[in-house]
């Protein structure tokens, strides 16, 4: 597989940023801060849990407490991972042969394309800037072949922040129950919309064949957990996972089990602290892109703690944010980040940038503005 651009490119610099200004994860916590929200009785099994190995679906608590984030969704017909990556990374190993085809969104977080491509012939289907970064269902249905096996989503989307709407879903579920395709659904910025009524169902709980990617990482801020889970009716797909996954990690870590199940107890006033920390700080982010108009055009994002502004300024986007992170420490993803092996117009001249943290959000963009202000004077005025 080629590398993977986002982590090399994180590797190079998110530790090195004196601002780190695209994350896609919502702040963390302390272990202190986590424990505190517990009662007593999840207390002393965290106190008292006995480090030896896990069950390898998950523990029996964990499990029954993922579970009530579902409308329809047994603890039985959920499977644990050490993260997302590894839950994507498993379900294509196991659903997907080289016969198959498989169909993924475009642009994406790229392992959801890269996997599959390992494995056998993939097309995507792209979302756009100029068509509001909208689904095409006709182009999608197009896309299907008589060996297509799976559609793989991913909303809300990773990079825009756009979601299906109500017509456009119902459409994609139809498709998919025509071909008997698989829907493997990458959900872990959910809850983070910024309109209630914009939340997509779980596809888990709405179609039979749907697969429901999510984790700790992103909605939660827990990415310290590494803990992510797949949901779904079709239990002979999660029996395959759950034999690759002997290969892989096995079991997940009993503290870390623990304390997810001390997170979800405590969802809503997690949640409840996360939403309003992307309301607030989207809001300062859209005003900032707003007074350069020369170097911006902005689109607010319906969910999720990440954005895709477009650069338009007279230097292209790859080397404005090379020169942001090499001159003044702040550190974008370039659109270059988001290149795709299924199509040829990826957007080119983007960039993401997080508001899910609070730490250093104000200071990375008064730094931000002072490149800007220093840098494109003549341009800008």
């Amino acid at each position: 597989m080629r590398d993977f651009e986002l982590e090399t490119y994180f590797s190079a610099w998110e530790f090195k940023a004196s601002y780190h200004m695209t994350p896609s994860d919502m702040g963390s916590m302390t272990m202190q801060e986590l424990l505190d929200m517990a009662s007593p009785e999840d207390r002393a099994k965290f106190d008292n849990l006995w480090l030896g190995y896990t069950p390898i679906w998950g523990d029996s608590d964990l499990l029954e407490e993922i579970s009530k984030t579902y409308n329809t969704i047994n603890s039985n017909e959920i499977l644990c991972f050490a993260g997302a990556g590894e839950g994507i990374y498993i379900a294509m190993r196991a659903l997907l042969n080289k016969e198959d085809h498989a169909i993924v969104i475009v642009p994406n977080y790229q392992s959801a394309e890269t996997i599959p491509l390992e494995i056998c012939e993939v097309s995507g289907v792209g979302l756009y800037y100029e068509n509001d970064w909208h689904l095409d269902i006709e182009e999608l249905e197009s896309a299907i072949r008589p060996n297509t096996k799976l559609i793989s989503i991913n909303f809300p989307h990773n990079p825009s922040g756009t979601i299906l709407t109500k017509e456009e879903l119902d459409s994609l579920i139809s498709l998919c129950k025509k071909h008997k395709l698989y829907l493997f659904s990458d959900e872990v910025f959910r809850g983070l919309e910024l309109n209630s009524k914009d939340t997509m169902p779980q596809i888990a709980d709405i179609y039979e064949k749907g697969l429901s990617l999510n984790v700790f990482s992103k909605s939660y801020g827990l990415p310290g957990l590494r803990i992510g889970w797949i949901a779904s009716k079709d239990k002979e797909a999660l029996e395959k996972m759950e034999k690759y996954k002997h290969y892989i990690s096995l079991c997940n870590s009993g503290p870390s089990e623990r304390l997810g199940v001390i997170a979800l107890k405590n969802k809503e006033k997690i949640m409840e602290k996360n939403r309003a920390i992307v309301h607030k700080n989207l809001h300062i982010l859209e005003n900032f892109f707003l007074e350069f108009p020369k170097l911006f055009e902005w689109k607010r994002p319906k969910g999720g703690s990440i954005a895709f502004p477009k650069y338009i300024g007279p230097d292209g986007v790859e080397q404005f944010c090379k020169s942001l992170i090499e001159e003044s420490g702040v550190l974008l993803l370039p659109a270059s980040i988001y290149k795709s092996d299924l199509i040829d117009d990826t957007p080119k001249e983007h960039f993401r940038i997080g508001f899910g943290r609070n730490e250093i959000f104000e200071d990375g963009l008064k730094a931000m503005r002072k490149h800007i202000e220093t840098k494109y004077a003549e341009f800008i005025k």
